[in-house]
């Protein structure tokens, strides 16, 4: 029953976006958006979509608002926090063949 009950607790936070390349600086800002979600803890999903496994609501709220913090000033950002048990109903195909969904991560968080 308790590992039921976490599988809609623990969150999964993804972050789409697509930012403009044309110039120089906004290759710059894309670049730096990508690296500092990155370092928040943020793993490339597919291309311009990142995801991050929390494991409470609050601490995917937390990391939707460093996220907020970093919006470039240009392009579209789409932030969007499910559940695990979502997240585990997803289907993911390459090409014709269905692949797992990415595990959760194991390690324990301190902050």
């Amino acid at each position: 029953m308790f590992d039921r009950l976490n599988a809609y607790r623990i969150m999964w936070v993804l972050v789409f976006f697509d930012l403009p390349t044309t110039t120089k600086r906004d290759r710059k800002r894309y670049t730096r958006f990508r690296k500092e979600i990155m370092q928040d803890g943020f793993q490339l999903f597919q291309w311009s979509i990142y995801l991050r496994h929390c494991m409470s609501r609050e601490n995917a709220d937390a990391h939707v608002a460093r996220v907020k913090k970093l919006l470039p000033s240009k392009g579209h950002v789409v932030i969007m926090s499910i559940t695990d048990k979502q997240f585990g109903m997803m289907e993911i195909f390459r090409g014709l063949d269905q692949v797992k969904s990415p595990d959760a991560a194991t390690q324990l968080e301190m902050f």
